[in-house]
């Protein structure tokens, strides 16, 4: 009976992180939805997400420090439920970055200095790696987790060659005030994009560490 409810407590641990994945993914979405297409009602909505999900991730804390308390789990175990713990971490990272994407909507003046194809391409990416990770966190998959973390590469690529492009334009239009803010917003936002990524790596070597019990660097 105790391990059954031992057994049950591990399984609602984990439900609960892949709950706040798909939460974390949702307010990222938004909050790219709502820069790009200057939805400040969206981006107000993402903001207030950010609640739900910093008291999502006090329920992973407090569920790992009551598993480790009361049961004194070993092994396999303590791996999956301190890898958690990290995860949920990195969760809440993630939306604090996707929220402070929502709140640069409302610092662009008018329009986009420019088309944001690149940039867009960089969010669609972050979401496909914490979805993946998330399943590979799900699935104890740590083939998928690797595959997963090797995308990183294509934002820190689109993040070089956005960040170039804006220090350029920044570069050749000194005395434009408004157009040198909205290309500081933008920088801030694929910045914030590439740290999305980062921490999506993250939970990849996480599911690793879970699965083998091995520190790997995947980033």
């Amino acid at each position: 009976m105790v391990r059954e409810r031992y057994e049950n407590e591990l399984l609602k641990l984990k439900k609960k992180i892949v709950e706040m994945g798909d939460m974390s993914n949702e307010v990222i979405q938004n909050g790219m939805r709502s820069f790009i297409d200057l939805d400040y009602e969206l981006a107000k909505s993402t903001v207030a997400m950010d609640d739900v999900i910093d008291n999502k991730e006090m329920e992973v804390e407090t569920s790992v420090l009551r598993l480790i308390a009361l049961q004194q789990p070993m092994a396999g175990d303590l791996r999956l439920i301190t890898s958690c713990l990290k995860i949920s971490l990195d969760l809440e990272r993630m939306s604090d970055l996707a929220v402070n994407i929502a709140l640069l909507s409302e610092r662009i003046d008018e329009e986009h200095i420019k088309p944001l194809i690149d940039t867009e391409k960089m969010g669609n990416i972050a979401y496909s790696m914490l979805k993946d990770s998330i399943i590979a966190f799900e699935t104890s998959d740590i083939e998928l987790a690797k595959q997963t973390a090797k995308k990183d590469e294509e934002i820190d690529k689109l993040f070089y060659s956005v960040w170039m492009e804006l220090i350029e334009m920044m570069s050749s239009v000194c005395k434009d005030n408004s157009l040198i803010t909205n290309a500081s917003n933008l920088l801030f936002v694929i910045r914030y994009l590439e740290r999305i990524g980062d921490h999506a790596c993250n939970i990849c070597e996480s599911v690793v560490y879970m699965v083998t019990g091995e520190r790997v660097e995947l980033n």
